[in-house]
């Protein structure tokens, strides 16, 4: 094969005599340089250099209009026209203004005027108010593809189409929609043709869309089939009106036709037709020029190809190219919209590099949007036996396989993705911003842009969202970006060529983390037994015919070998060295080494090095490699955390993943586990360009990713920064927490109390329970009366009802009991209390409707389940005693119908009992067995079927997974079948596992669900704020959103920021939520109260059109002309806007905050971890520094702006901090993101009285949703999980691991302790009794991992030194000669 170099990268190089398709211009998009260079056409004709950037206007493109203005040179008594359009994409201009430019200089009657706008300049005033002047004297108006709501119809603080066009479209001679928003496709206007009556009269385009919409076709589709059909419609319509529609239908044709020739005679057709002064004249215009609806394109085929074997012999038969007989075989797929029109340049640059890498392409097309009938038409064999022709697809269209901008199939879509079963990519190119805009920007693609191109494709299963096409600002024109498009090339070829490689030959790299760095935390990720998941996956692999080598004989073993030289015990700077990297090799293999020294010097560094060579740690096994990824490096340096970006990688780093590709060699690599570093690399948040280090680290290896299925969020983070194909993983089996030691004891006592409640044992029984329950640390969370106060019954019942009330809150709070294990699915038992859950909540939804089993249970005994949950919430006894009579009722019912479903083995399966009960007709459904001559028998038997159906669906996905099968379907090159990220509880459908997370459409949230949900919990949080603060509202909320909360609550916690401003999101005609109605003042019935929004960078990365929202909607309240006591936003912007000396009031009520572009969290977390602060000072400077970027609606390309200053005058204000626990599997300890994003000693540091404000977590993990203090929160998650024996023994069976889970709970208390101050002494007290009192408990967590038993010993000792536990001097003795007694064992000493 022959090859040539195009700026130094291989291309394809045609034999003499061909001519080679132009690849329209090239921009690299390596470091970045002030000037771009173009390639000049024409002979010795040198490169020209511009400076094409602007100056930063806040919004995603600044080009120009007027780059698109044609004018005719003379006019010489022709009929001047005039044309403005306006389009979604740059790809039509070069075509119009071809076709315009050609009429002007050959046609006798008529010249045209033209100027095209793309609908995102419209967001800049100047361009809006100058597409309203040229309108007005305008002939011909057309409009295509206008999918953006608040850029078709006004929003607020926003110019729409409609309101440019509406009040001229009369005067206008004709005016052409074609494909766009209803309410646009309404300004449609050819003589009688209209659409004005869209939607509300019998019309046949009204009745095309309803159906359309009905059967979730999409719009574009349902025209052109439309199109197809209208000819048999026309003949029965008078021949004026028939004439004026077809007259549309064929402007639409010529427009989807897209070349000059077709858009000259659509003008000319318009012309004769309904320009007054040109009616009648003949132009001898042409039926407009049809294409293939489905093709196959090649750039140096002399046509388009309908069959895929005459395709064949024209391309194996090509002489300027020769292929090795197992090249593997690339199917793309395009728009044939770029084709018609010639913008086809991205396209060539694609097929082009494919072939120079030894690929063969089939580059298959679609007219619409529906682009499953050309996969499923040319991607198979063309001999008939069925089996996939292509090795790998690559879209790049940017758009979901069915359906464009205004809705997909994602199911039609899935089947034929499964059926072909090959890797699917979906690259983009650049659609609402020129190349150098990108580059220059730090949020990277657009954001409409990803909602459409990159979250829509992934509901798909789409990976890799490269962009590999760039635009031009003058012509509009696409162009290749060579070093895209060579690696986008390069890792499709890796993916295809996982199909052709034999197994015993693939090469695997199995990256584990180890955060905080310390050799007692390699192996972190969330809820996994990482270890044991490796053996089992090994093991697998094995049987599949990998070379795994010879394995250890137990995990343990595997454990060992990595962690250790075997001579150096546990000493942690001795994991195991893999490779020595001398720096010349570094050097000469990391192509970006030298932009990693201005963070971190020259080679080696200080990180992973013996001082002269980068050690890689991990051990090999066969041609496995599991590898120990380093970690960020700056975790233990309190100056570095205190920058307000995040470092570049530092040169260990750059090792690990130069030593996988280019010296290892990986055909793949395995991230195991949720998560680690690479994907929170800096870069652009969504589309990396070649300077993002994701991009740069990763290089050309397919990336799959074990992550855990309820984190959607942070997975997305993985697939689009760092091309991961996520593999999701169950989170371990959840158990009730129950009761132990004197919780439990407490319960029996109230027990006899309700026995004997009117005997003369009642009082001293109701004594004992109060002076037990101040044992218990309770009177922290229920009111206690003073010993020997006299109380009545009523008073007594009151108390006992609320100690009952919090006992039962602890005793059914859910959670997870050790750690999974990689393809092991939980046992028939472990399923019930998930199950129980799972039928806790009504599901109106579904179909059918499904009501929730305490409220079927409740309904028997004539009873509102509303009522009860109310009654139990005031601490009424005989409700409290109700509900848990009701919980205890469904987990029997559950238990019994799980019994008769689990086989022999614990598992589900054929219970052969069960099977002989029925054969002999005396079986009885277990529900009925549960209930039967208790007081819920009259439970309705439909609603219970109904129910039970569901439970029967749902206790199959949980016991069944594909996570050892997916990984194993991945590596063979197949395509892993997409399912939603979230909480199985709320969800059923995130299961069975394995499956390729996906997040959700992002304009789908807020639902109106989550908006009822929101409304009950803000006006919880407010009732509960105004019992605590002596009737008055809170003026301001800071508050935090999270990216996986919104996904699994569809939007919740954002709902709840615009209630608490009283604005109400609304969908658009398509269903997308992206309006915005004030709530009236009368109906909200209380002050609109301000809010401080500080969003976490998952969420900022995934959802910034919804950040833009909110901040269009909290700049909504304060624009309302309200008194200030019953509008807080408002107030408190005007006088900020005074103290700040800001002219405008909508700069000063800027609300919504996160990090800079590419970096993520307060680092607070890291310093906490790794003990890297001097005093809280410093914790809460981190804070302000790197979260007080604010995101601007008015300036939506601006990304994140440094506004510290607003920042802090806002939080100045605030009353109340808050945040929401969505799922009972992570709680305020799991994690250390809750602390790291809590501002409430901040707030305190700043407020002028020096109050710290009043600090509430809403806790909706059940139906009977909560708003707690943070001080209550932490102490029930104390008492559930880190004190409660069910959840550290269920850790500890874990070994290592567990160890580990236990002291990183500690860590995040005392993270608590920094952050809020709202951890009790008591929870010190009591975990140093448990894990450090208790000899046999402190000898066992230091037998099974010294080095995390260390870091527990240390953070007592650190929660003493920092004035957070007051510990006695006898506790801090033993935990002096503890860590000396571990220090001793880590370093060997006997």
């Amino acid at each position: 094969m022959q090859h040539s170099t195009l700026l130094g990268r291989r291309a394809a190089h045609p034999a003499a005599g061909t001519t080679p398709k132009p690849v329209a211009c090239n921009v690299a998009t390596g470091p970045r340089p002030p000037m771009t260079t173009f390639n000049n056409s024409g002979n010795n004709k040198k490169p020209v250099s511009l400076d094409l950037r602007d100056e930063g206007t806040g919004l995603f493109t600044s080009t120009s209009p007027e780059m698109r203005r044609v004018v005719p040179e003379n006019v010489n008594g022709r009929t001047k026209v005039k044309l403005v359009y306006v389009v979604l994409e740059a790809q039509y201009q070069s075509a119009v203004t071809a076709a315009v430019k050609n009429i002007n200089a050959k046609n006798s009657k008529v010249c045209f005027e033209v100027v095209g706008y793309l609908l995102e300049e419209l967001r800049d005033a100047k361009n809006f108010e100058a597409l309203k002047e040229d309108v007005a004297t305008a002939n011909i108006f057309i409009g295509s593809l206008i999918f953006i709501e608040e850029l078709a119809e006004k929003a607020s603080n926003s110019s729409g189409i409609v309101e440019a066009v509406k009040p001229l479209r009369d005067q206008l001679d004709a005016c052409l929609i074609f494909p766009s928003m209803p309410a646009v496709m309404k300004l449609n206007k050819l003589g009688t043709f209209s659409m004005s009556q869209l939607g509300q009269s019998k019309s046949m385009f009204s009745e095309f869309i309803k159906s359309a919409r009905k059967n979730n076709d999409n719009f574009e589709e349902g025209l052109l089939k439309l199109v197809r059909t209208l000819p048999k419609v026309l003949k029965y319509l008078p021949s004026d009106k028939a004439q004026d529609a077809r007259n549309f239908v064929n402007s639409l044709q010529y427009w989807l036709g897209g070349n000059s020739e077709n858009l000259e005679n659509l003008l000319l057709n318009v012309c004769s037709s309904y320009v007054p002064a040109l009616k009648g004249v003949d132009f001898s215009v042409a039926e407009p020029q049809t294409y293939l609806d489905v093709g196959i394109w090649h750039p140096l085929a002399p046509a388009m190809y309908e069959d895929l074997k005459e395709y064949l012999n024209w391309y194996d038969t090509r002489k300027d190219m020769t292929f090795a007989k197992d090249a593997p075989i690339i199917g793309l797929v395009l728009q044939r919209s770029h084709l018609v029109t010639g913008d086809e340049g991205h396209y060539s640059g694609v097929v082009a590099e494919l072939e120079s890498r030894g690929a063969k392409v089939i580059p298959v097309f679609a007219g619409g949007l529906d682009f499953s009938a050309p996969v499923k038409k040319f991607f198979y064999d063309p001999l008939g036996s069925g089996r996939p022709f292509v090795d790998t697809v690559v879209s790049l269209t940017g758009f979901a396989l069915v359906g464009g901008p205004a809705r997909q199939d994602a199911p039609k879509a899935i089947e034929a993705l499964k059926s072909l079963n090959v890797p699917y990519l979906v690259s983009l190119p650049l659609v609402f911003q020129t190349t150098e805009e990108w580059l220059d920007s730090e949020l990277g693609v657009h954001p409409v842009q990803v909602a459409l191109q990159v979250a829509l494709p992934e509901l798909d299963g789409a990976i890799e969202p490269i962009v590999f096409a760039g635009r031009d600002s003058n012509t509009g024109k696409s162009h290749s970006l060579p070093d895209r498009i060579a690696s986008l090339c390069s890792r499709a070829v890796n993916w295809a060529r996982l199909r052709k490689k034999r197994n015993a030959e693939k090469r695997l790299a199995i990256t584990v983390f180890s955060f905080p760095p310390d050799k007692g935390n390699v192996g972190t990720a969330a809820y996994l037994n990482v270890f044991g998941s490796i053996y089992r996956v090994l093991k697998n692999l094995q049987r599949e015919g990998y070379d795994v080598g010879p394995l250890p004989p137990s995990e343990e073993d595997l454990i060992q070998s990595v962690l250790t030289q075997k001579e150096a015990k546990f000493n942690s700077t001795d994991l195991h060295i893999a490779y020595k990297m001398k720096v010349d090799e570094y050097q000469k293999l990391c192509d970006y080494s030298e932009a990693l020294e201005e963070n971190w010097g020259k080679p080696p560094g200080t990180l992973n090095t013996n001082g002269q060579e980068l050690l890689v740690y991990g051990r090999q096994y066969g041609n496995v490699f599991i590898g120990v990824q380093p970690t960020f490096g700056y975790e233990g340096d309190p100056m570095r955390l205190l920058f307000s970006r995040s470092a570049s990688p530092h040169h260990g780093f750059a090792a690990y993943y130069t030593y996988l590709e280019k010296i290892f060699k990986a055909d793949a690599v395995l991230h195991f586990g949720t998560h680690g570093s690479l994907e929170f690399m800096p870069g652009k948040q969504v589309g990396m360009s070649g300077v993002c280090y994701p991009d740069s680290l990763i290089g050309t290896i397919p990336n799959l990713y074990y992550y855990a299925a309820n984190n959607p969020s942070e997975a997305t983070i993985a697939k689009r920064r760092s091309y991961a194909n996520t593999i999701s993983y169950l989170t371990p089996p959840a158990e009730n927490a129950g009761l132990y030691k004197g919780l439990k004891e407490l319960k029996e006592l109230i027990s006899s109390y309700q026995g004997m409640r009117e005997s003369g044992r009642a009082e001293q029984i109701c004594a004992t329970i109060i002076e037990t329950a101040r044992q218990c640390n309770l009177d922290k969370d229920v009111k206690l009366p003073d010993e020997g106060l006299q109380l009545t019954m009523e008073e007594r019942d009151l108390v006992i009802g609320n100690v009952y009330r919090k006992l039962m809150e602890i005793e059914s709070r859910l959670l997870p009991c050790g750690l999974h294990v990689v393809g092991c699915p939980p046992t028939a038992e472990e399923a019930v209390a998930t199950l129980v859950n799972i039928a806790e909540l009504d599901r109106p939804d579904n179909t059918p409707p499904i009501k929730g089993l305490p409220g079927i249970l409740a309904r028997a005994i004539g009873r509102d389940i509303e009522s009860i949950y109310s009654g139990n919430n005031k601490g009424i006894l005989a409700d409290v005693d109700l509900l848990q009579r009701i919980t205890e009722a469904c987990r029997s019912c559950v238990r019994e119908f799980v019994k008769d479903r689990t086989g022999l083995n614990g598992r589900i399966g054929t219970n052969f009992m069960t099977q002989l009960i029925k054969f002999t007709g005396f079986y009885v459904d277990p529900w009925v067995r549960a209930l039967q001559n208790g007081e819920f028998a009259k439970a309705d038997r439909q609603e219970l079927i109904t129910m039970f159906d569901y439970l029967e669906f749902c206790l199959t996905q949980v016991v069944k997974d594909n996570e050892l099968g997916a990984l194993v379907e991945a590596l063979n090159g197949q395509y892993v079948e997409p399912g939603p990220g979230g909480d199985p509880i709320r969800n059923p459908n995130v299961l069975p596992t394995g499956k390729n997370i996906h997040a959700l459409d992002p304009q789908s949230i807020p639902t109106q669900a989550a908006l009822k949900s929101a409304r009950m919990v803000v006006e919880r949080l407010l009732d509960r704020e105004k019992d605590n603060n002596g009737g008055k509202y809170p003026e301001t909320i800071a508050l935090v959103l999270w990216g996986t909360d919104n996904i699994k609550t569809y939007g919740e916690s954002l709902a709840q920021v615009m209630m608490m401003v009283g604005v109400k999101p609304v969908p658009d005609a398509l269903g997308r939520v992206n309006k915005l109605e004030v709530i009236p003042l009368e109906e909200l019935g209380r002050p609109r109260v301000d809010v401080v929004v500080n969003c976490s960078g998952v969420f900022r990365d995934l959802f910034v059109n919804q950040m833009l929202l909110l901040d269009r909607a909290i700049k909504l309240a304060a624009e309302q002309d309200e008194p200030d006591e019953m509008n807080f936003v408002r107030k408190h912007a005007k006088q900020q806007a005074a103290e700040l000396g800001l002219q405008s009031l909508r700069d000063a009520a800027t609300r919504v905050f996160s990090n800079s572009s590419g970096s993520y969290s307060s680092n607070v977390n890291l310093a906490v971890e790794n003990s890297s602060w001097s005093d809280e000072s410093q914790l809460q400077e981190m804070y302000l520094k790197r979260k007080s970027y604010a995101f601007n609606s008015d300036r939506p390309g601006a990304g994140g702006e440094m506004q510290r200053d607003v920042f802090e005058v806002a939080m100045k204000t605030v009353d109340v901090t808050f945040q929401n626990l969505d799922s009972s599997e992570i709680s305020l300890t799991d994690v250390s993101h809750y602390f790291d994003s809590d501002p409430t000693k901040l707030v305190a540091s700043l407020r002028n009285d020096g109050r710290t404000p009043n600090a509430y977590i809403a806790d909706t993990t059940t139906a009977n949703a909560q708003v707690r203090t943070l001080g209550e929160t932490v102490r029930l998650d104390a008492r559930t999980k880190l004190l409660n024996p069910k959840w550290y023994e269920g850790m500890l069976a874990s070994g290592y691991e567990g160890v580990r889970e236990i002291q990183k709970r500690m860590t995040n208390t005392m993270g608590w302790s920094a952050t809020s101050g709202m951890v009790d002494n008591w929870v010190y007290d009591e975990a140093n009794s448990t894990f450090i009192e208790d000899e046999a408990m402190a000898q066992r967590l230091m037998n099974t991992n010294p080095n995390s038993f260390r870091k527990l010993v240390a953070t007592f000792l650190e929660a003493n030194g920092r004035g957070y536990w007051d510990a006695k001097p006898e506790q801090l003795e033993r935990l002096r000669q503890l860590y000396m007694d571990v220090e001793d064992k880590i370093e060997g000493v006997e």
